[in-house]
């Protein structure tokens, strides 16, 4: 009986496979994203010598999300649902018009039950308090080390452009 021996002409196949998959790779991180970029007006001269209004940009293709969080913090007792969710309205006014994808909330608390049932229950008042920013944003309880309880470090990341 004959041993088989190496060949290395059967590894061709998987060689050029891996190749594609590494082409391919390389193009689309190479395309970038076209929605991160802000559209910037190109004034353009109308018959009057005045500048035309410039057309909002359409939006085409998947969101993209930005890769920095805006941090914000409320202070509040645990319970106390109309203060949390007046805290959360006056904290996030500036970014109104602004859509969320995702938050991570932080309750701090000495015990870790606590503290995550306290992020729990500011994440719950979310699209109460801006309906509009937190619809259908996904959102993570979670618990930081404290002294005391009552106050919540919470991170937004939103969308690069609202819809």
């Amino acid at each position: 009986m004959r041993a088989r021996r190496f060949n290395p002409l059967h590894l061709a196949g998987w060689l050029f496979a891996d190749m594609l998959l590494v082409l391919a790779l390389v193009a689309m991180g190479d395309q970038g994203d076209p929605q991160a970029a802000e559209a910037r007006p190109t004034p353009s001269a109308s018959a009057s010598g005045k500048p035309a209004p410039s057309k909002s940009p359409e939006h085409k293709g998947p969101r993209a999300v930005t890769r920095t969080p805006v941090k914000v913090s409320i202070d509040a007792a645990q319970g106390d649902r109309d203060r949390i969710e007046d805290r959360l309205r006056a904290v996030t006014e500036k970014y109104r018009g602004r859509q969320a994808a995702f938050v991570l909330t932080f309750g701090r608390n000495s015990d870790p039950g606590a503290g995550g049932a306290y992020a729990h229950q500011v994440n719950s008042l979310l699209t109460k308090a801006r309906p509009d920013m937190f619809r259908n944003a996904t959102t993570r309880d979670f618990w930081k080390g404290a002294a005391t309880g009552g106050h919540a470090d919470i991170e937004i990341y939103f969308y690069t452009y609202a819809n």
